[in-house]
């Protein structure tokens, strides 16, 4: 028998499991891909937030295992899914990893089990599609309970993590939440219960969505600054000096991962849905998805043309310090680039491979180098006189 089975063994699910299994709960991570599910087993982490030295503790004593087996689930007393809630390729929400799971996870409940979702989805969903979905599943006729409770993971971060973290729950009855709510305090400093499962649905877009808003307008705002000739870090700089009212974020490439760029998104799905206005997140996305295009432009007009110029991308995953290539904005700055005539080489020892290409040496052998996303071990000195353009927009 297993405490807690986590479907989905990514950023967000292995921590989950890690965590709930150095608390002395009996874990069994599921996951459909079979590479991943040995090298757990073997005590290789795939993800930044979870040492192979923890995963292997856990392993030795027998508190974790990992495995593609759905039937395991039927010895679960609390069944947590964790799985990916990408676009498709037309930047609508795609539900397949979603659907499949919970479809899966019904065909394999145990009589009285929880079942919370950790997963970004749109308001609704819960109480109205995976509700129905895990009803109808082929051992689901018996008794469950439902509880949905967002994930806030943000890989690398070394002050807020899944155990300082305060966590968002809700219920689809008082009985799902209060048993949701004791298990997150075996972990969990603080928890937080939501009056529905809409307001913790709702709660988790609203994050992020402020954070793409923030992320973009920023951006725009450094474009600005560029064309005033003021420099952008010193105006962040002054602005916070003032103790209240004012957040500060940085020019970057884009907001990129499984969250900023996406989580809006089915925000704005759900608006167009009920006939709510969405323009403000709508111009947030559109300037988002323009920024690497502005950053390829001003890589043009110092270069004066692109045409053959060799150009290194420092950094192609959506922040520093973790492999994720997630909704990157660096593939839409090289495809720019590329575009307007550049040779593109990129450099990023945490990714090594990625889109069928392999991470280049750091050498004085270009025209330009575009430091996209700063991990913490570079050394740049091989750059030597080249030129870096930087995320800002601006040439060091």
């Amino acid at each position: 028998m297993y405490d807690l089975a986590v479907v989905g063994q990514g950023y967000v699910g292995l921590p989950l499991a890690i965590e709930s299994s150095q608390v002395g709960l009996k874990v069994i991570g599921i996951d459909i891909d079979l590479d991943v599910v040995r090298n757990l087993n073997r005590g290789i982490s795939h993800i930044e937030d979870v040492s192979d030295n923890a995963l292997k503790i856990v392993l030795e004593k027998n508190k974790f295992s990992a495995s593609n087996d759905y039937s395991l689930l039927r010895q679960a007393r609390i069944i947590a899914v964790c799985v990916p809630t990408p676009l498709d390729q037309d930047r609508n929400p795609d539900l397949t990893f979603i659907n499949n799971a919970i479809k899966n996870v019904a065909d394999n409940l145990q009589s009285g089990a929880l079942v919370v979702i950790e997963s970004t989805i749109e308001p609704g969903f819960t109480r109205n599609q995976a509700y129905p979905l895990l009803s109808k599943g082929g051992s689901s006729k018996t008794s469950f309970k439902l509880a949905y409770s967002p994930e806030r993971i943000d890989p690398r971060n070394k002050r807020w993590n899944l155990k300082n973290t305060p966590k968002l729950v809700a219920g689809l009855t008082p009985e799902a939440l209060a048993e949701a709510k004791n298990f997150y305090s075996k972990f969990v400093k603080e928890i937080h219960s939501c009056e529905s499962l809409e307001v913790a649905e709702t709660a988790k877009l609203l994050e992020n969505t402020f954070r793409l808003v923030n992320i973009s307008f920023i951006n725009e705002f450094s474009e600005f600054c560029t064309k005033l000739d003021v420099n952008i870090k010193e105006v962040i700089n002054a602005a916070s000096t003032k103790p209240y009212g004012y957040l500060p974020f940085y020019p970057s490439p884009g907001a990129g991962g499984h969250c900023i760029p996406v989580d809006p998104i089915y925000l704005l799905n759900k608006a167009r849905n009920i006939g709510a206005p969405t323009q403000f997140i709508k111009l947030a996305d559109e300037v988002n998805l323009r920024r690497p295009y502005y950053l390829a432009t001003q890589v043009e007009n110092y270069l004066e043309t692109l045409l053959e110029k060799r150009i290194l991308v420092i950094g192609v995953s959506y922040k520093p310090d973790v492999a994720d290539t997630r909704e990157t904005p660096v593939s839409s700055l090289i495809t720019a680039l590329r575009d307007k005539g550049a040779y593109v080489d990129w450099h990023d020892e945490l990714v090594k491979k990625w889109n069928g290409e392999t991470s280049s040496e750091i050498t004085d052998n270009y025209d330009l180098a575009v430091l996209a996303t700063k991990h913490s071990n570079l050394n740049l000195e091989n750059l030597k006189n080249t030129p870096v353009l930087t995320s800002y927009g601006s040439i060091l």
